[in-house]
């Protein structure tokens, strides 16, 4: 096969797979490390330099870098712009398998758990959600869920969470529907969370950008926590505070 014949069967079965309501685009080559360290299966790979992508895998992520090798069709980079909006400065892209919902929900839900469950609830940022997606799977929460309208497997989520979805479970549920366990609501009229020692069971709620958490969840919370913030500064960035929530969390939790 010709190396344009391999490029135009790669086009055609990335559109053909890509229209698949269960794919997920990976994009850039740190989603895709992780994406394959995690268990995520991976239908297609394609590059705009097959010897660079090979290179920057034995390098970053040789204990993928076979898989990598094995799986990646070169294409020009006027071809990757036709399959993905915004191409990652990596040059590299790949379709990957998007979890069952039902699997993420029964790990979800499951109880004892080992590590708290992140709620966000109504988000409206795309980014900051992959940002508390990728926090959430560095200190080993148990997942995240989301509430409203917003898809947290959204191709942009996906790349600034680094494809670390997969290491953790993240489903979208009404608030009327979380998993199971004590409501922590993050709220700046709440008592100091230092004063508070979070339970592994905690779903920790934090609210959107500009409307913090709905009156809904916060009258069913359990207790409502503030992170201690020097006067006149109107918050914290949602991510940041996903960030000090977990730690505060691993922090007093034992064998940390």
């Amino acid at each position: 096969m010709t190396n344009h014949d391999a490029q135009d069967l790669a086009l055609r079965q990335w559109r053909a797979t890509a229209a698949d309501p269960s794919t997920v685009l990976i994009d850039g080559f740190h989603a895709l490390k992780h994406t394959l360290r995690f268990g995520g299966e991976v239908r297609q790979i394609v590059t705009t330099d097959r010897s660079a992508l090979d290179q920057l895998s034995r390098s970053l992520a040789p204990d993928v870098a076979q898989v990598v090798h094995r799986a990646a069709t070169e294409v020009p980079a006027a071809v990757l712009r036709e399959l993905v909006a915004r191409p990652h400065p990596t040059g590299v892209a790949a379709l990957a398998v998007r979890p069952a919902p039902e699997q993420a929900l029964a790990r979800l839900s499951a109880l004892p758990r080992r590590a708290p469950v992140v709620v966000l609830d109504n988000p409206r940022n795309l980014g900051n959600v992959g940002a508390v997606v990728r926090l959430a799977a560095g200190f080993g929460a148990t997942g995240v869920v989301t509430t409203g309208d917003l898809d947290p497997w959204h191709p942009t989520v996906v790349r600034a969470g680094a494809g670390l979805h997969f290491a953790t479970d993240v489903a979208r549920l009404p608030a009327d529907r979380l998993p199971p366990g004590p409501l922590y609501v993050l709220d700046p009229e709440g008592e100091s969370i230092h004063r508070t020692r979070l339970p592994d069971q905690a779903l920790l709620v934090f609210g959107s950008e500009r409307h913090g958490v709905s009156e809904e969840l916060r009258s069913r919370a359990d207790a409502l926590l503030a992170i201690p913030m020097r006067p006149l500064v109107s918050s914290f960035n949602l991510a940041t505070s996903v960030g000090m929530g977990l730690f505060h969390w691993q922090a007093h939790t034992a064998g940390h």
